[in-house]
C-alpha cells in the first residue's frame, strides 16, 4: 500500500506560479510511474503530467511549456511546478503513483486562478 500526501494548492493569479508536493510513504524510486491527474468542477478527472524512475516525463498538450514534473528520490517527493497559470487551470489535483497506470492517489489540492 502507498499513501501519497500533497500540499502546495492555493489561490493564485493569471499568470503567477505554484509548486505542488506530493510526499510518499515509500521510496519513489520503487514506484514505475507518479504524476498528476485534475478534475474541474463538473468535467472528468484528465491525466496533467507523468515522470517515470528512468525520468522521463509527459505532459498534457494544454500545459507543455508551463508546467514541469521532477522527483526527488531521497525526500520521496514528486513535485509539479506549475507557471504562467490560466483560469482553466482552476482544478483540484491528484498525485499517483502506479506500475504503469495510477494504482494509488493522494487526497487532491485546490488550485484555483483567479484575479
Amino acid at each position: 500500500q502507498v499513501q501519497l500526501v500533497e500540499s502546495g494548492g492555493g489561490l493564485v493569479q493569471p499568470g503567477g506560479s505554484l509548486r505542488l508536493s506530493c510526499a510518499a510513504s515509500v521510496r519513489v524510486d520503487s514506484i514505475n510511474v507518479m504524476g498528476w491527474y485534475r478534475q474541474a468542477p463538473g468535467k472528468q478527472r484528465e491525466p496533467v503530467a507523468g515522470i517515470t524512475t528512468g525520468g522521463g516525463a509527459n505532459y498534457a498538450d494544454s500545459v507543455k511549456g508551463r508546467f514541469s514534473i521532477s522527483r526527488d528520490n531521497a525526500k520521496n517527493t514528486v513535485y509539479l511546478q506549475m507557471n504562467s497559470l490560466k483560469p482553466e487551470d482552476t482544478a483540484v489535483y491528484y498525485c499517483f503513483a502506479g506500475d504503469y497506470r495510477p494504482d494509488y492517489w493522494g487526497q487532491g489540492t485546490q488550485v484555483t486562478v483567479s484575479s
